[in-house]
């Protein structure tokens, strides 16, 4: 039999429980100013450039888990249609997770818009990628879209690359290739170029397609990176480079205040 002590014991406990639930929920939904700024630039960039019956590139990091959350809440509160193109694996599991319909460059070799993040962006819209290893595919998808919508972070946005990103710029090689391409690199450009290795593996990182990845540290930090880009592609042995020059029509910075400073190409590309 319960007494009234027993009772208001019982209630205080449950409200406790209840509380605590929320106290819970509420800080794991807490996120870092960081997180917030690329939660904001990602919510902006599907907001105001994903439409009905739109084919769209799904980018690779951490900035594109917050777009295509985003992606999948207006996919099911407005019933769009839309066809997912990844460029990577970790954006193809994503697509998938979230139950958007998965598409190809097989079945759609044109893309209305590509959504990506980006490691730095310097101030004639010069960007470095290839930081998470997906810059072949990320470079591809992207050539196949109307339109390059970056989305990132205030930490991202540089006047000249190398600003902030020390990690260098990413360069994929043929396995076989690094050492002589290391060393063209080196004696033609200046700088260091080192093997990426892998975390949780012995060796070194293996891309999606196979490949090694160099990363260019310590380069000379210029306004004009087309001469250099197009030689370093020519070396035998290089598959592709992160410099992503000229490509994106816009990119959206989240800042630490929770505003989103724009940014678009000076020569209207």
């Amino acid at each position: 039999m319960f007494t009234t002590a027993t009772w208001d014991f019982q209630m205080q406990k449950s409200i406790c429980n209840i509380l605590t639930s929320i106290s819970i929920k509420r800080f794991s939904n807490m996120l870092s100013p960081l997180e917030a700024a690329k939660q904001t630039a990602a919510h902006k960039a599907i907001n105001k450039h994903v439409e009905n019956n739109f084919v769209l590139g799904i980018g690779s990091g951490s900035t594109i888990v917050y777009a295509v959350e985003r992606l999948a809440e207006r996919v099911a509160k407005e019933n769009l249609e839309v066809v997912c193109i990844p460029t990577s694996f970790q954006a193809k599991q994503l697509i998938v997770k979230h139950g958007l319909k998965l598409g190809s460059l097989d079945t759609h070799p044109i893309l209305d818009v590509c959504i990506d993040g980006a490691d730095e962006v310097d101030a004639n819209l010069n960007i470095i990628k290839g930081g998470g290893a997906c810059l072949l595919e990320e470079k591809i998808i992207a050539s196949c879209a109307n339109g390059l919508v970056i989305i990132a972070d205030y930490t991202k946005n540089s006047t000249k690359l190398g600003d902030q990103y020390k990690k260098g710029i990413p360069i994929e090689v043929v396995p076989m290739s690094y050492v002589p391409v290391r060393n063209k690199i080196r004696n033609t450009f200046g700088g260091e170029v080192n093997l990426r290795m892998a975390v949780a593996k012995a060796g070194p990182v293996i891309t999606d397609n196979g490949n090694f990845i160099l990363d260019w540290v310590n380069f000379k930090q210029l306004d004009d990176w087309k001469e250099v880009n197009t030689a370093i592609r020519m070396i035998p042995g290089v598959v592709e480079t992160g410099l992503f020059l000229q490509m994106a029509k816009i990119v959206y910075f989240g800042q630490a205040d929770g505003t989103i400073k724009e940014q678009t190409a000076k020569d209207g590309h």
